[in-house]
Formats: structure tokens, C-alpha cells, sequence
């Protein structure tokens, strides 16, 4: 599978926990600016994003920055399924989430991407902040992938969920690799 480089997307390299934290850290603090300094829970934020992104062997941790927003986090990670699943499959899974989704979910929608594989969105409103996560069915094989995003403040959701959502919409399920 290949994603493609969309600007206000930056990769964060998962060589190990502290090298990811650090990196995190590093990059949350320079799109803060210099009240991040000042902000003892960023740090804590950073490690539980590197060891969750570790210990769930994901494939992609990356920050998604617009200059009208809070920075957000993105992770990516690609599942097996039983059977390769069909657009009625991504119906599906879309009027499952819709009705059972939990507290928080605002709205649940389906969509394609711009190779035509079939995505469902599902938004969440937390106090505080907010996460999306689409779920891109891979018709040909038996997987999905998942790409969740979570802003901690909200501010900017707008934007930053554009953003998220070019990425999202162009990947190419047809390259038999891992997430990036």
C-alpha cells in the first residue's frame, strides 16, 4: 500500500519508544510554540502516543499541522479480516457504527476514495477535543485500514480533518506493503 506526501502531514519514525517520543515532543512543542514549554502534560502526551503506537504495531504515527489549528495526531494501521469485504461490507460497518458507535459519535458517513476503494467515516466529539477515524476497505484482500485522528483541543478540527482527509482519500491499496 502506498500513502502519498500531502503538506501539513509530518511522519514520525517508530524505530522505538523513545526515539518516537522524543521526535513527538519535539515536533508537538515547535507547532505549539513557546507555551509548550510551559505544558507539563505534552510530554506525557508524546509517550503515551509512542507507546500506544508501539505496542499496537502501528504503522504510521504522524502530526498534522495547519496554521489555524491545534497540531493533531494521526495514526494509521493496517488489519486483517476474515474475507475481503465489498462496499455492501463498508455499508454495513457504517449503520453498525452509526447505531452502536458509543457516546461522542456525531455523525457516520460512507464514501469513496479517489482510487475507488470504499471508506467509512466516523466522527467523535470528546470533552475535550475530537477523532475521526475512516476505515478503508481493501475489496481485493482481506484487510482494512485504519486511520485515526485526535485532536486534543479541537481548535482548528476543520482544518486539520481536511488535511487528514486528502491523505486518506489517496491511498493506494494496490502496492502490497505496509503502511508507510
Amino acid at each position: 500500500m502506498r500513502l502519498n506526501h500531502v503538506p501539513g502531514i509530518t511522519r514520525v519514525a517508530l524505530t522505538s519508544v523513545r526515539t518516537t517520543t522524543d521526535e513527538l515532543l519535539a515536533l508537538l512543542g515547535r507547532l505549539r510554540g513557546p507555551d509548550a514549554a510551559r505544558d507539563p502534560g505534552l510530554e506525557v502526551a508524546a509517550l503515551q502516543a509512542a507507546e500506544l503506537a508501539h505496542q499496537h504495531e502501528t504503522g504510521l504515527l504522524a502530526v498534522v499541522e495547519h496554521a489555524d489549528a491545534d497540531p493533531a495526531i494521526l495514526v494509521a494501521g493496517l488489519i486483517a479480516v476474515a474475507r475481503p469485504l465489498d462496499p455492501d461490507s463498508a455499508a454495513e460497518l457504517g449503520y453498525h457504527l452509526a447505531d452502536t458507535g458509543g457516546p461522542g459519535i456525531r455523525e457516520v458517513t460512507r464514501a469513496e476514495t479517489e482510487r475507488g476503494y470504499p471508506v467509512v467515516l466516523a466522527e467523535r466529539v470528546q470533552t475535550p477535543g475530537a477523532q475521526l477515524q475512516a476505515v478503508v476497505v481493501d475489496p481485493e484482500r482481506p484487510r482494512i485500514v485504519v486511520f485515526t485522528l485526535h485532536s486534543p483541543t479541537a481548535r482548528g478540527w476543520l482544518e486539520v480533518a481536511g488535511i487528514a482527509g486528502r491523505f486518506v482519500a489517496g491511498i493506494d491499496l494496490s502496492v502490497p506493503a505496509r503502511v508507510p
